[in-house]
């Protein structure tokens, strides 16, 4: 067996406790307005590469941060970095994060399951679908700020629905202003499970040590199988990153 190595880790943008054969870690507030900061750009993209190092570790579980507003935070951000001498230079490098971010999950040689609650944009659902398995609180709403501003939602989004829940309703889900509750989500195969949200820590670790007690290589060659259809996510996401920035330049 390799040498063990401490994944626990700290700082503005996450934190992570390993327990077991597993990284529970979790994104800290504010993650869209962190996205211009590269220094947590590299420390997410540096702890998941080390994180892939490390044949002990079978299963990492991201927690959404408690603390975000939803809808708001999206607005909020976007009229913040358009107001300023950043503009256009901030959205890019918001961009680019989340497309780094979401093929660094994909590609982990990890079972990545993604946890949430309360109140969830549309990108950060997107990030969840890139993770193979998703357990949200019953308070969990899904909403999709960028109709508002007539824009499009970033991280994947039309690349994984389609996949998920077929065409028709892919088009549904991209297109409509109405929240989108837990129990929706569940029924309609966003999320995998549905709990209490005082229970969702207790249920994200269960369903870790089960994946867990599967063998290393089954876990990786079952995901690298999986994900194959995956291998024009990258394309994907560049051409969305187009499509944003002409979205954007039109509405203004």
């Amino acid at each position: 067996m390799a040498n063990e190595i401490n994944h626990d880790f700290d700082c503005k943008a996450f934190s992570a406790k390993q327990m077991e054969e597993f990284v529970l870690l979790r994104f800290h507030d504010k993650f869209l307005l962190r996205t211009n900061d590269l220094s947590n750009r590299d420390q997410i993209l540096g702890y998941l590469g080390n994180l892939s190092k490390d044949p002990n570790i079978k299963v990492l579980v991201i927690f959404g941060s408690p603390e975000k507003t939803g809808c708001q935070e999206y607005l909020d951000f976007y009229h913040l970095v358009m107001e300023s001498d950043k503009g256009m230079d901030a959205i890019h490098r918001m961009y680019n994060v989340i497309n780094q971010l979401i093929l660094a999950i994909v590609r982990l040689d990890k079972i990545v399951i993604h946890c949430n609650s309360g109140k969830v944009i549309s990108s950060f659902l997107n990030i969840s679908l890139a993770c193979d398995y998703r357990i949200v609180a019953d308070d969990t709403v899904f909403q999709n700020p960028c109709l508002q501003l007539g824009l499009l939602p970033k991280g994947g989004g039309a690349f994984f629905l389609q996949r998920i829940i077929g065409l028709s309703k892919s088009y549904d889900v991209l297109l409509s202003e109405k929240d989108i509750s837990a129990k929706e989500a569940l029924e309609m195969g966003l999320v995998d499970m549905m709990v209490g949200k005082d229970s969702l820590e207790e249920a994200a670790i269960l369903k870790a040590r089960l994946f867990s007690r599967k063998p290393k290589s089954s876990l990786t060659g079952v995901k690298k199988m999986l994900n194959y259809s995956l291998k024009d996510l990258e394309e994907y996401l560049n051409l969305e990153n187009q499509e944003l920035i002409r979205a954007i330049m039109s509405s203004e």
